[in-house]
């Protein structure tokens, strides 16, 4: 059975290999169009993957000051999108805002706040952010503030994702990036766990990208990453 709580992240650089990717992996139904290729390609492959039938997660994390958020996140509603994501840290007037403007809409995305980037551990908290708090806690507190603010969910690492479905409750959205099967590398994450254990632990949704995109063979990869799920 193919895995329908995985989202495979489109890290690619231009439109064309990005349309190459999706129309190769034609049983993928949810990708991430992060920040290297909406810069890259523009709004042009979000139409590309409404055209396909395809879910869409726009991964922009966005980050300023509370008008601007607001108007970025009306701005990408337009685009019809399943999921949107807006950093936590910038604060409760920001999630706030973006959270009551997209309540009136047609077709509303669902709003993630970033609780802390799966590249970061515990020593880079402490030293280059000078955070006293723990992981753990720090991203407990981040994802409370955005439940608090009304948004949606929160992205985590698979780490955290027990922990914030106990305090968060069992509707409040949790997607996990930093996810890598047994067969794969781990990369620059730091915070890692396999997608069947991430779903185990309470996620809604698992972000997979360079073990199925960057494999030589990304047909074989997802087949692969499906038998996982079916295990």
């Amino acid at each position: 059975m193919i895995p329908d709580q995985v989202i495979v992240a489109l890290d690619v650089p231009d439109l064309p290999k990005a349309i190459a990717l999706v129309d190769r992996l034609p049983g993928v139904n949810f990708w991430k169009v992060g920040l290297e290729l909406f810069v890259g390609a523009g709004p042009g492959i979000l139409a590309e993957l409404k055209e396909r039938d395809k879910r869409i997660f726009l991964d922009l994390k966005f980050h300023d000051i509370p008008n601007t958020v607001l108007g970025a996140c009306l701005s990408a509603s337009r685009y019809e999108v399943d999921l949107l994501t807006l950093h936590a840290t910038a604060g409760s007037q920001a999630l706030t805002l973006a959270a009551q403007a997209m309540a009136p809409l047609a077709h509303p995305p669902k709003l993630l706040a970033i609780t802390l980037l799966t590249s970061i551990g515990d020593r880079q908290l402490r030293e280059e952010l000078q955070q006293l708090l723990a992981v753990e806690d720090y991203v407990n507190a981040m994802a409370q503030l955005a439940q608090n603010a009304g948004l949606d969910g929160a992205v985590c690492s698979p780490q955290e994702v027990a922990k914030l479905r106990q305090i968060c409750g069992p509707d409040f959205l949790l997607v996990t990036p930093g996810v890598r099967p047994l067969w794969s590398a781990q990369g620059d994450q730091q915070r890692i766990m396999t997608p069947s254990q991430a779903i185990a632990a309470g996620a809604d949704y698992v972000v997979i990208g360079r073990p199925i995109t960057a494999d030589p063979n990304p047909e074989a990869a997802w087949e692969r990453l499906c038998q996982d799920f079916a295990v």
